[in-house]
């Protein structure tokens, strides 16, 4: 006779399942759950990694895009796991594109973090203070980013893509606006030289240069070409439109407005003061020997020189001397006035 078969109760059957279960729950362990990350997880690094990469985040990248890229160079294990992370970080949103050095093989959450916190975006700054020449903004730009001055000259020879208002003639030398600039990593020449040119538009549309410029019976390249000079002449702001009044007093009478800057901006280098032979120099910049205002501005002017340039002082004043070492000037209209002053000047050592 066979045995009949015993069952367990059906309560105990299913604990015993239950049981079973748990068991292999706990023996697995942390290989179940490596098993379920690889799967239907985010595999993610720990920590901050090592190593360096810059990612460049375009424009309009969604967190899957930038997560895609993180992922190319082995920033994150997991677009997943970066997903996750930008999700869960709500300051995400203001994400700016640009160029971020990161580490590799870092947790997505502190790659979210890097790129927000501002630190770890990788741009060239560069400051053009007001008065640079062509030549000062070149060599800044050289110093301060990754461009070659071979590119920046290349770019420059091609006036037409620079963005330069018409009237500039294509010539670049005073419309490379003074100001700060942020280059990021792989932008070309043409894009920084853009950057200046347009703050230059910019700024010459809030002082409706062109219209004005007709007010005072100058073009507006003229009017650049004064703001130019009236940078290298003072450095007391409230002489500037005094300064401004001078040039075009003497253009009236057609006297040659025989200013130092002009002439220093073409000798290969910058002197205290000028030789009789500096003064007998042929050229155009001269303006000891040429009448009316050099062929093309000097160096990048600011705002308040253009402004200057454009509203002049009320006065009868020909001349002008620096007559401290903090930059004051005398302006009259009597040339012995004039001299005295200089000589004085010049036996105090102010210049």
């Amino acid at each position: 006779m066979s045995t009949p078969n015993k069952r367990l109760p059906k309560p105990v059957g299913l604990a015993v399942v239950a049981i079973v279960v748990l068991a292999l729950v706990a023996g697995l362990g942390l290989g179940a759950k490596k098993a379920y990350d690889a799967v239907l997880g985010a595999p993610d690094y720990s920590g901050l990694g090592s190593g360096s990469v810059v990612v460049q985040v375009h424009s309009g990248d969604s967190s899957k895009t930038v997560g895609q890229s993180l992922l190319d160079v082995d920033v994150v294990k997991s677009v997943k796991a970066f997903t996750k992370a930008a999700k869960a970080n709500s300051s995400y949103r203001r994400l700016q594109p640009g160029y971020y050095q990161l580490n590799q093989r870092m947790a997505a959450k502190n790659a979210v973090d890097w790129l927000l916190d501002g630190k770890h975006r990788k741009r060239g700054r560069v400051t053009i203070p007001e008065g640079t020449p062509l030549t000062g903004v070149i060599d800044r730009l050289v110093k301060g980013t990754e461009l070659k001055k071979a590119d920046i000259e290349a770019a420059l020879a091609n006036p037409a893509v620079l963005g330069l208002p018409s009237y500039a003639g294509g010539k670049a030398e005073g419309f490379l606006f003074p100001a700060t600039y942020d280059i990021d990593p792989g932008s070309q020449a043409v894009d920084a030289l853009q950057q200046m040119t347009q703050k230059f538009s910019e700024i010459a549309g809030g002082l409706d240069l062109t219209g004005t410029a007709t007010k005072v019976h100058i073009t507006p390249y003229e009017a650049v070409i004064v703001a130019s000079l009236i940078e290298k002449e003072t450095a007391q702001p409230a002489e500037r439109a005094k300064v401004a009044r001078v040039v075009y007093n003497r253009l009236k009478q057609g006297m040659r407005l025989q200013f130092d800057s002009p002439l220093q901006y073409v000798l290969p280098q910058r002197k205290g003061r000028l030789s009789l032979d500096d003064l007998k120099l042929d050229s155009p910049y001269n303006t000891y020997k040429v009448k009316g205002l050099p062929p093309t501005p000097i160096d990048s002017p600011g705002e308040a020189a253009l402004d200057a340039a454009l509203h002049p002082a009320t006065g009868n004043w020909l001349y002008f001397v620096t007559i401290d070492k903090q930059g004051h000037s005398l302006f009259t209209n009597d040339y012995q006035a004039f001299l005295t002053a200089k000589a004085k000047a010049q036996r105090e050592g102010v210049y």
